[in-house]
């Protein structure tokens, strides 16, 4: 059965905690099965000396997911947390497999944790990571998560990591997933490779089916089966209207697609309640 989930509104929420509770409360009563959000650590100022391009400035707010997970894990009981996506590179393995297996103790196993590379070199900068060697590094750094959340005590020696015998405490209370992002034929190859899943950037749905079927045959070229393999694709309300939600949710899941995830933003809502309001919506047309 298909999983549906949200989208959470970070950049037209705000900063109200009891916002952020009652939208992730509201989304598990209405049946949602996931919780997804964005990351990025830091923002650029586009007045900055060389200007600056991208879809997000300081101006947009971002809640880091780790704290936001942990502070929800006490006030949900079903719904999954899922980073979509951790920009992993950019941040110190060890730490991050600390900070995910704290979110699974508390939540009770309910995390996805969603990697890729990024785009935004500033962050890369201000965190004192390498930029260029991202793409080589996030599959050591997948490799080496699994190890520190599987053993209590690990002894690594890697290109890019070096860990002398020792573990984090408490282990998650079962594997965590791993899933990407990325589009491109390294991306796909690597996430065939090393992923539970991918999260695939927007595409029409005909390059969707183009892509998933190179995906599914990566998958196989490594021996395993592609039907075992999640995919999580986002319907944007504000490029799909509501007489075509039901057709594209129906479209996706005969793609062989796991996961449906509603995204509210950029729709021009206001309020909390819009967004709500909207989530309605969709779960009465989709789920």
């Amino acid at each position: 059965m298909t999983k549906i989930g949200v989208v959470f509104p970070q950049t037209e929420i705000g900063s109200d905690p009891l916002a952020v509770r009652d939208y992730a409360q509201a989304a598990e009563g209405l049946g949602y099965d996931y919780f997804l959000t964005y990351e990025h650590v830091l923002g650029a100022n586009p007045e900055r000396p060389g200007g600056w391009r991208g879809p997000y400035t300081f101006r947009e707010v971002f809640h880091e997911p780790f704290v936001m997970f942990g502070y929800l894990a006490g006030l949900t009981q079903r719904i999954e947390f899922v980073t979509g996506i951790l920009i992993l590179p950019q941040r110190q393995t060890a730490l991050v497999a600390k900070q995910a297996a704290q979110v699974a103790v508390f939540a009770g196993g309910r995390l996805r944790l969603g990697v890729g590379l990024g785009w935004n070199t500033v962050e890369y900068e201000a965190l004192n990571e390498d930029f260029h060697t991202r793409g080589k590094r996030i599959e050591e750094q997948v490799t080496l998560l699994r190890d520190l959340w599987d053993r209590p005590l690990v002894t690594f020696q890697g290109e890019h990591h070096s860990i002398p015998d020792a573990g984090i405490n408490p282990l998650p209370p079962q594997p965590i997933p791993v899933w990407f992002g990325g589009g491109a034929d390294a991306a796909l190859r690597r996430l065939a490779r090393l992923g539970d899943g991918w999260m695939p950037n927007y595409m029409p749905l005909a390059d969707l089916q183009t892509e998933l079927d190179k995906v599914r045959g990566y998958v196989r070229e490594t021996g395993r089966d592609p039907a075992t393999f999640g995919v999580d694709v986002r319907i944007y309300i504000s490029k799909t209207p509501q007489d075509g939600w039901a057709q594209e949710a129906a479209q996706l899941r005969a793609m062989g697609v796991t996961h449906i995830c509603v995204n509210t933003m950029g729709a021009g809502f206001t309020t909390l309640n819009q967004h709500l309001d909207a989530l309605s919506r969709f779960k009465a047309e989709v789920g």
